[in-house]
């Protein structure tokens, strides 16, 4: 017997978060500093049915990456949320954490090479969105100067069971950018 057919009325299910309304959600994201970028990270929350509560800009603070934090507090129906976070994704939005999604296991991965001319914010980006991962650390050394090989190791925040899923989007974009790539060993691997 549902609550309906047991009197209770549909805005208290609502209320208590087991109905269809609109629920609260919050999204932190990574911005890049320039003109647009915010407005720009807030239209697929709005063109997928979410109606914006607040958002807290971070411009003082800066993450490793020199990109800016925002939070953004946002109601849309239950079923809607997982659209809005895609279409953030497929924005080009860094998405650190969306609702209870946290990165809850980290791997650390040494990329060697022509970093250079493997573009390396592109190799950040493709690695970000292929893994739906976020890198939260990055070191870039290159003691021979720009036009010798050089070497960035990348602390990657991934969700819980999908570090192996993270490694093989590391391998391909690797591959595709003729880079080597420096795993960790995992269990079972050795």
């Amino acid at each position: 017997m549902t609550g309906v057919d047991a009197g209770t009325e549909p805005e208290e299910m609502e209320a208590d978060g087991s109905g269809d309304g609109p629920q609260a959600h919050t999204v932190r994201l990574e911005l890049v500093d320039e003109p647009g970028e915010l407005l720009a990270a807030l239209h697929p929350i709005a063109d997928n049915g979410g109606n914006l509560l607040s958002i807290l800009h971070e411009r003082g603070n800066l993450t490793p990456r020199g990109h800016i934090p925002v939070e953004v507090d946002f109601e849309c129906p239950p079923d809607r949320f997982d659209t809005i976070v895609e279409a953030l994704r497929d924005g080009g939005v860094n998405v650190i954490q969306a609702g209870a999604e946290r990165y809850g296991e980290e791997v650390v991965v040494l990329l060697t090479g022509d970093l250079v001319d493997a573009d390396l914010s592109d190799v950040v980006r493709s690695v970000e969105s292929g893994a739906q991962a976020t890198v939260t650390d990055l070191s870039l050394s290159a003691p021979e100067g720009p036009d010798e090989a050089a070497s960035a190791r990348l602390r990657l925040g991934t969700r819980s069971g999908r570090t192996e899923a993270t490694l093989a989007t590391v391998r391909e974009v690797a591959s595709a950018k003729n880079l080597h790539v420096v795993e960790p060993l995992t269990e079972g691997s050795a």
